[in-house]
């Protein structure tokens, strides 16, 4: 799974990618590997490629305060205000939870409280992991977690599809002022994440897909 997501910081623009690269002969299943990740990985630097978008329908304003527009023709965004985010990411679905977050630090007056459960096949697997957990360290309003299907020795995080029991020991509880941002395969989302949170007491306007 690819992700791109546009970065806007005043007349400043850019289009920041993260690629997990599937390559051919790993996974028996798929034994050609993913064709899009392995031609990323073949570019080199100056290389030129075309996309379309960003089509992000969120736009997180700083403070808490969360626009989103569900469809693209809409011109007012509907606004949501969290005092605590809680994110759950699975893979390359990181990226725009990273970049929220990373929009927050920039602002030492939101005092938003972010909580991230990050779902992967393997500890090797987790893509920024370095600065996750310097996020973390640095700050005391960012908190986060990791689950892997397989896991190795010592391995002190959790293992296994993301759960009910994950949400509510991680994540903020429902709330008012609660809101849970999404980002992974379609099926861990529909299978496994919605329905833990409909579970959980969290109503539709409480959270987001990307």
């Amino acid at each position: 799974m690819d992700a791109l997501l546009a970065l806007v910081d005043g007349d400043f623009r850019v289009l920041l990618g993260v690629a997990l690269v599937y390559f051919k002969n790993v996974h028996p299943k798929f034994p050609d590997g993913g064709k899009m990740s392995q031609h990323l990985e073949s570019l080199a630097i100056g290389d030129t490629i075309e996309v379309s978008g960003p089509k992000g329908k969120l736009s997180y304003m700083g403070k808490g305060e969360i626009h989103i527009k569900h469809r693209v023709r809409d011109v007012v965004p509907e606004v949501r205000n969290a005092a605590k985010i809680g994110m759950i990411a699975g893979g390359t679905g990181i990226t725009p939870m990273l970049q929220v977050v990373r929009r927050a630090l920039q602002d030492p007056e939101d005092k938003t409280e972010f909580y991230l459960l990050f779902a992967n096949q393997t500890e090797a697997d987790i893509l920024c992991r370095e600065e996750i957990e310097a996020m973390a360290a640095n700050h005391a309003n960012v908190k986060f977690w990791y689950t892997v299907d397989k896991a190795t020795d010592g391995w002190k995080y959790s293992t296994g599809f993301v759960s009910a029991e994950m949400i509510k020991k991680h994540l903020p509880a429902a709330a008012p002022d609660v809101q849970i941002f999404m980002c992974g395969p379609p099926p861990m989302l529909k299978f496994a994440v919605l329905p833990a949170l409909e579970e959980l007491g969290f109503k539709p306007d409480q959270h987001f897909s990307f």
